[in-house]
């Protein structure tokens, strides 16, 4: 009896999944794949109160219309916006200024986290905050204040949503 392991091809997990198939279900290469660059991040690398400079693609996505200040919000927090002050340097690199520091004392940034950015439009950029475990930081207010003037009604919460 003549062994049929021989003339077996492939492993029989389906049609269409070997050579010539005729059509592929991969995606495009990453080179052809639009750059959404209205999302971004940052890892505080240095001290956390100090201007920070957001990529550079995304201040040439904001060529022609750059904004004097722009408005942070921390994710699921609410309405609350932070007023920061923004900064060019003429070679095409955006820093957060003024106000910065504010929102960082506020949020507890600290060296190693990350920052997640979502431009909404609006000078609005919406902030999710990833502390040294890499874990997600949620926050919440205990206040109804919506300025910022205040940044005592700011507190992390001990569980996540």
């Amino acid at each position: 009896m003549a062994s049929t392991s021989r003339t077996r091809r492939g492993r029989g997990r389906g049609r269409g999944r070997g050579r010539g198939s005729g059509s592929s279900s991969l995606p495009p290469p990453p080179s052809t794949l639009p750059l959404i660059i209205e999302e971004f991040f940052i890892v505080v690398c240095e001290d956390p109160l100090v201007k920070k400079q957001l990529p550079k693609k995304f201040a040439d996505y904001l060529d022609g219309q750059e904004p004097a200040k722009v408005y942070l919000r921390a994710a699921d927090y609410g309405p609350r916006l932070w007023t920061v002050e923004v900064l060019f340097d003429g070679q095409g690199r955006m820093y957060l200024d003024k106000g910065w520091e504010k929102f960082a004392i506020a949020h507890g940034v600290d060296f190693g986290w990350f920052l997640h950015f979502k431009y909404e439009g609006d000078d609005v950029l919406t902030v999710k905050v990833f502390d040294g475990t890499m874990c997600r930081r949620y926050y919440y207010s205990d206040g109804e204040d919506t300025d910022d003037e205040s940044d005592d009604d700011v507190k992390p919460c001990i569980h996540p949503l």
